[in-house]
Parts: structure tokens; sequence; C-alpha cells
């Protein structure tokens, strides 16, 4: 391939990456009605973690800006050179730089058209708030799958040991520097923002080849759980059967070993079923346990 013929590649891959990054914004910001059809609202909340005021939380938030930045540090670090050729062969045509400045408008309308949305809903973009949180959440009532793996004590947690109490299930991995975190952050404010006994949590890790059980307790000071909080592992198969039996999508890059996964939070009442889906978001998650 000609340096020329590098130089056009690299500069298709920025407007790629800038249009795929549009996308996904505008998949997680359009602002919508109460007839939005019930896809768009489920995607958002899979996404994005999007809940009471449909706005992503802090997971969602840190996907959207964190992913095509990277993405695009990525291809300034790998093509630098044939990127800047391919943008200097733009501008010194009258048609590229119409188009550059058409992109560039177009960012800007984009980034002040997301600065309203967040405006709009009357919120802050990482919290629902509110009090009538609980009235929007749908309640499942689902017997919950068996759970039974190993904590960073050693000890067999099951589910069934906590019958008569709430309790949150969680799912997340050690390796995970993004979505994860903010999840366990999500779960144990929430946990402290319960008055009284507070709910058990019980976070299911999605790594059971690098999270071992040996490694637990280190991963519990990482995430700082309390004594109420367990972290669980096991041998991969029984982790795998445990996550298929809990519906938790994800894929694995066997390469690197990332787990690309949803922000779910499972509320199970103190009667083993399962009330509530939650995307992340801490007032959420104490609210759907207060509805209970």
């Amino acid at each position: 391939m000609s340096a020329r013929a590098r130089a056009w590649t690299a500069l298709g891959a920025l407007v790629a990456v800038l249009a795929i990054g549009a996308s996904w914004w505008a998949l997680a910001l359009w602002p919508v009605g109460p007839d939005a059809p019930r896809w768009l609202l489920r995607t958002r909340e899979v996404c994005f973690g999007a809940t009471a005021d449909t706005l992503p939380n802090a997971g969602g938030w840190m996907l959207l800006i964190g992913q095509p930045l990277s993405l695009i540090v990525l291809l300034a670090v790998v093509w630098g050179t044939e990127l800047r050729a391919g943008l200097a062969l733009a501008m010194s045509r009258m048609g590229g730089q119409l188009a550059m400045g058409a992109v560039l408008a177009a960012l800007l309308a984009g980034l002040g058209g997301a600065v309203e949305r967040v405006r709009a809903a009357n919120g802050e973009p990482f919290s629902t708030g509110g009090a009538d949180i609980a009235a929007q959440l749908t309640r499942i009532n689902d017997e919950a799958p068996r759970l039974a793996l190993t904590d960073q004590f050693g000890a067999e947690v099951t589910l069934d040991a906590f019958r008569g109490r709430p309790v949150l299930v969680t799912f997340a991995f050690a390796h995970c520097e993004t979505v994860c975190p903010m999840i366990v952050a999500d779960v144990m404010a929430a946990r402290r923002q319960i008055e009284g006994t507070p709910p058990e949590v019980l976070v299911v890790t999605l790594d059971p080849w690098r999270d071992t059980p040996g490694r637990l307790a280190s991963i519990a000071r990482l995430w700082e759980l309390d004594g109420g909080a367990r972290v669980l592992s096991g041998p991969p198969d029984d982790v795998e059967r445990v996550l298929n039996a809990w519906r938790i999508p994800r894929t694995r890059n066997q390469k690197t070993g990332d787990i690309t996964h949803p922000s779910l939070v499972y509320v199970v009442g103190a009667d083993g079923r399962i009330a509530y889906v939650v995307s992340g978001d801490a007032h959420a998650i104490s609210a759907a346990v207060r509805a209970l």
C-alpha cells in the first residue's frame, strides 16, 4: 500500500471512529417521550445504565467518553504519521476543507445538544435522584437461581443462607478499570443509604480464570468491601454455570481476557425471589431495596 493510500485509510479510520462515537452518543442521549419503544429504553439501560431520568449512570458516561477517546489515542499512536498526512491531504483541497468544517460543526452541535440534554433532565448525570424512583421500577418476582461459590474468607456462600434478609447480587471482575469499580461503588453506597439492617452484598466474579479464590481477599480490599459484602469465585465451570443461570450477557476477549458486560444489580427479597433488576446507580438500588 502506498503512503498516500495509508494516509487516506488512517483518515477514514478516524472518521469511522467519530461516526460510531456520535451514533453511541445519539443512542444514549437523544430525547424520547413516554411512548418511546421499550427496546430503546432497555438498550439504554443495559448499555449505559440509564435509569429514572434516562441519563447514563457513571459507568455509562465513562464508556461514552472513554471508548472514543481511547480509540482516537490508539489510532494516533499506531498511525500517527499516516493520520497527519491524511489530514494534510484533506485540508489541501476545497472539498476536504468543507468536509472538515462540517465535521467540526457537527461535533460542536452534538456537544451543545448533550449539555442541553443533561440540563433539561434536571439532574446530575451520575445520579438519578428523586423520591419517586421506586414507582418507576418494574417488579419482577422471579425465583433467584441457585448460587454456591467461595468468598474472600474461604467459606462457601449460598443464596439460601440469607433467607429472611434482602440481598444485592451483582457481577464484576478485578481487572476491569471502568464499569466494574463503579458498579461495586454504587452497590456499597446504596447499602450505606439503607437505614436499619442493610442488605447483604454478593459480587460474583465474571473472570474466574484470574479472580481465583486465593485472590478474593485482595480484591475485597481493592473494592473496599466491608463485612456485609462478599466477592465470590470458584472453579471456572462452576462460575460460568452461575453466570448462565443468572442470564448475565458477557463477551470475553480471548487475547486480553477483558470482559464486556452490562452493569446489572439484582435486588433479591427476603423470600429469595428477585424483585428488581437495576442498572447501577446507588439511588435507584437503595430505592428498590426500600420498595421490597
